[in-house]
């Protein structure tokens, strides 16, 4: 009941802003308020709910996996070395579990099927819904599974950062140009409601059970990742689809000379 109640008090200042706004400026009455209210009534019972989903499981979820994946008893059996004879290497499985993990919740994210069916249509179905889906998922699997090896060697965030947008500056240059709006704006919807809560225990749980990491100073910037990442696996795909129609032209113009010799 609380954190329904926090809820209401959030989303409290949007309601008043915009009846404020609608009478004020607009100057006329809301159409279907009744609904309208109902409406708000659900999203606070949803936020409430939601809240308490990622205290009771998402955020424990996470932090407990990244704890079992780097406990001792776990690695010794593994790599058969003791805790401090360890290298970035034997986390691999930490790896595996960051890229399936980023791959299954972005799939699952509301923001991206809705941006996905949107796109189609606009597209007239140049772009496949689950082709754009598949795409940024890619991309959110790399990106969290490279933010899980920066946790473990302890590398600035920000070289792989710098990196990553100079690579996006030079796909951003060759790419087909209806694809790089979608693309950036496929780097936002990524970090929603299902993969940031994720995300952002796995590199908590991670930062703590790694020794000789921070929590505070490793234990974020895997939600950077997810968002930038995306972004090069989308134009990426713009690309590839491109580089698709150029060799489909060139076998069928082939085929069309060798039928007219």
């Amino acid at each position: 009941m609380d954190l329904i109640l926090k809820s209401a008090i959030d989303v409290l200042p949007i309601v008043v802003f915009l009846f404020a706004f609608q009478h004020y400026v607009i100057g006329q009455p809301i159409a279907n308020g009744k609904q309208i209210a109902v409406g708000f009534v659900f999203v606070v019972i949803g936020l409430g709910l939601f809240l308490l989903g990622l205290e009771q499981t998402l955020f424990p979820l996470g932090k407990l996996m990244a704890q079992q994946l780097t406990d001792p008893a776990f690695l010794n059996a593994t790599a058969g070395k003791a805790v401090s004879d360890l290298t970035w290497r034997d986390y691999y499985w930490v790896y595996l579990f960051a890229c399936a993990i980023g791959f299954s919740t972005t799939l699952a994210e509301p923001a991206l099927i809705a941006v996905s069916m949107k796109a189609n249509t606009v597209s007239g179905g140049a772009i496949g819904v689950w082709g754009l889906r598949v795409a940024v998922a890619i991309g959110v699997g790399i990106g969290v599974g490279l933010g899980c090896y920066r946790i473990i060697v302890g590398l600035p965030l920000h070289y792989f950062i710098a990196a990553g947008y100079f690579v996006v500056i030079l796909q951003t240059a060759f790419a087909p140009k209806l694809i790089v709006p979608l693309a950036y704006d496929s780097g936002g919807v990524t970090t929603s409601t299902v993969t940031v809560p994720l995300v952002t225990a796995l590199g908590l749980g991670l930062s703590e059970a790694v020794p000789g990491r921070s929590a505070l100073l490793d234990g974020f910037g895997l939600v950077a990742f997810a968002s930038l990442f995306p972004i090069i696996s989308v134009l990426a795909y713009g690309q590839l689809a491109v580089l698709r129609d150029r060799v489909s032209n060139i076998v069928e113009e082939t085929r069309i000379a060798e039928k007219e010799e």
